[in-house]
């Protein structure tokens, strides 16, 4: 009986090991969304039609927010508001539900060298290495250029959009 045991434990481990090898050889590709250094991120939606006029209320619009530049023209910014390190991309994804990423492009990764947004693809770029980003389908997953081209992928860095209890939307770091 010990010995069957024996050769029962041997074929188990001969298994896994077959089994085990084409994994850790695959590897597992991990896309990084993290890179952009983390900044505060606060902004504000107080009533429904601050956020018809400033947010992005049906599918494919898309907004950018960068408090050090006003940008958008006649938002009201308080003191407390808050808008990444690059800045914030709003884009109403194609079902029309909000998304917000930074502008901050990951590989470049300052805080001036800003994604913009191609309407005739659907896509956002950056205009200094070429990587493009989904951010109407795929959750800012890159589809091209460094940024997709590297063992380890950068997208763009996601933050949150909820519901606050006053029924105001907010975008905030989470």
């Amino acid at each position: 009986m010990k010995v069957f045991g024996k050769h029962i434990c041997w074929w188990m481990a001969f298994v896994a090991v077959l089994w085990g090898v084409p994994f850790m050889l695959t590897g597992c590709r991990h896309v990084d969304d993290d890179r952009t250094p983390p900044a505060g991120v606060w902004i504000v939606f107080a009533t429904e039609p601050e956020w018809t006029k400033y947010g992005v209320p049906a599918a494919l619009d898309h907004r950018e927010f960068i408090l050090s530049e006003g940008i958008p023209a006649g938002f009201p910014y308080t003191a407390m508001m808050q808008t990444g390190y690059g800045g914030v991309l709003l884009a109403g994804d194609i079902n029309g539900r909000p998304a917000a990423y930074d502008l901050s492009c990951p590989v470049e990764n300052k805080p001036d060298v800003r994604i913009r947004v191609d309407d005739e693809r659907n896509d956002a770029y950056c205009p200094r290495c070429g990587s493009r980003y989904s951010i109407y389908s795929n959750h800012g997953l890159p589809t091209e250029g460094p940024a997709a081209d590297s063992d380890n992928p950068y997208a763009l860095r996601k933050y949150t959009i909820a519901a606050g209890p006053n029924g105001e939307f907010r975008v905030v770091r989470p």
